[in-house]
């Protein structure tokens, strides 16, 4: 049976050098033209150096009226085509393949970088104060999208790119589609599953239909997104088996949305015991995905959880979050037996009584976390060690500065 140290050959040949995955973390590191810089290529030098099999990055935008938050990177063209060439080489120097997290944020759009109205499958906005509702998207806008996602594929290629993530979680606009909740269509693109469903084919379909074979295509994908009404985990079992047949490379298993953050881990004590929160999903489609590996991306703390997960079979790949932020070398610490376990780094709120009354405390906890980790990477990527110690109102008043009233509305993420 595998174990972690085990190389991970992809359907398209590609080799993972091991099972260990740095996951996507939104960086916000971007010029004000949306472009890399060496601050990223300093972040990714240093993760390039943790030892671990794949780093993939935070958003990265398919249109720069469309930003998750200020700071994405966008990849429309090749205006940027020797910084993003920097952006890969830094990690390909350390001998660690690096696939871009590519994505458009649907309703999730920031206001402050936008200007206008965010675009959705349907005029549904986001269940938190001061959401902005979405205007629908015509049929010529959502092919226009799907075109976006596999010119910023092709780009990303160009670029030295091992490979792109589709991100098809957390709220974001794959989701938007899948969902019943947020997609209240009855044209070709909803009205049931199956048409909810076509969006995130057909930006599989157009992607790799504009890459080479050697370059790999995965997708992020929600479990379910834990909302009554929501898409369910029986409508996700067929998109996962739609998918497989898609000539994908990876999937990765995550949940939720910034509405009801699973992914965060907050939504009980007892799942955040239990360490990977979609390790049991995972194990319910493995006869779905055929020759397609799996990913399972949250909670995961220690070695022996790891282990067992890849060793029995129920995932092929470990994806580490928001310790690598804190521990940039956190692969190379398990791998080693360095380490037993990975520390975490969650702050909460206080006045929890008060604040509840106003707003969904829990949501605020995982918004006060993505900012503080997220601090964590700006620091490494000045050159910095990460800052243990950072309190609560440092972090907020970052995140307000950053983002303005939309830092607590949720946009941040990974």
């Amino acid at each position: 049976m595998p174990s972690l140290h085990e190389p991970l050959t992809l359907p398209n040949g590609q080799v993972l050098p091991n099972r260990i995955m740095k996951a996507a973390l939104s960086e916000v590191l971007a010029t004000k033209q949306n472009a890399p810089d060496e601050r990223l290529e300093r972040l990714y030098t240093t993760w390039s150096q943790g030892g671990y099999g794949l780093l993939i990055t935070g958003n990265v935008m398919v249109d720069r009226r469309q930003l998750g938050e200020p700071g994405n990177v966008v990849i429309e063209d090749e205006r940027d085509l020797d910084a993003l060439t920097r952006w890969t080489k830094a990690t390909h120097d350390g001998g660690v393949p690096i696939w871009a997290q590519i994505n458009h944020p649907g309703r999730q759009s920031n206001p402050l970088a936008l200007g206008h109205t965010p675009v959705a499958p349907s005029p549904v906005a986001l269940a938190l104060p001061g959401a902005t509702k979405p205007r629908e998207l015509t049929g010529a806008e959502i092919e226009d999208i799907i075109e976006r996602f596999a010119t910023t594929a092709a780009v990303c290629e160009t670029a030295g790119f091992d490979g792109v993530q589709v991100h098809g979680a957390h709220g974001y606009l794959v989701t938007q589609f899948l969902s019943p909740k947020t997609n209240l269509r009855t044209d070709d693109w909803g009205g049931d599953a199956e048409r909810r469903r076509r969006f995130v084919l057909e930006v599989v379909r157009r992607i790799r239909s504009r890459v080479s074979p050697g370059f790999a295509v995965g997708i992020k994908l929600n479990s379910a997104d834990f909302q009554r009404g929501g898409f369910t985990v029986d409508e996700s079992y067929e998109v996962v088996a739609a998918l497989a047949s898609e000539g994908l490379d990876l999937i990765e298993i995550s949940g939720g949305s910034y509405e009801s953050p699973a992914m965060m881990g907050t939504e009980a004590d007892s799942t955040r015991s239990r360490e990977a929160y979609f390790l049991e999903y995972a194990r319910t489609v493995r006869g779905l995905v055929g020759e397609v590996p799996l990913a399972v991306t949250g909670g995961f703390r220690s070695r022996g959880a790891m282990e067992a997960a890849v060793f029995e079979g129920e995932c092929d790949v470990v994806g580490i979050g928001r310790p690598t932020a804190t521990k940039t070398d956190a692969a190379d610490a398990i791998l080693s037996g360095r380490t037993d376990r990975l520390s975490d780094h969650d702050l909460r709120y206080g006045m929890r009584r008060l604040l509840g009354k106003v707003a969904d405390i829990k949501a605020l906890d995982g918004i006060l976390n993505l900012g503080w980790h997220g601090d964590q990477l700006h620091r490494i990527a000045a050159g910095l060690e990460p800052d243990l110690d950072r309190g609560r109102l440092v972090t907020t008043v970052s995140a307000i500065r950053k983002n303005g009233r939309a830092s607590f509305l949720p946009k941040r993420g990974h």
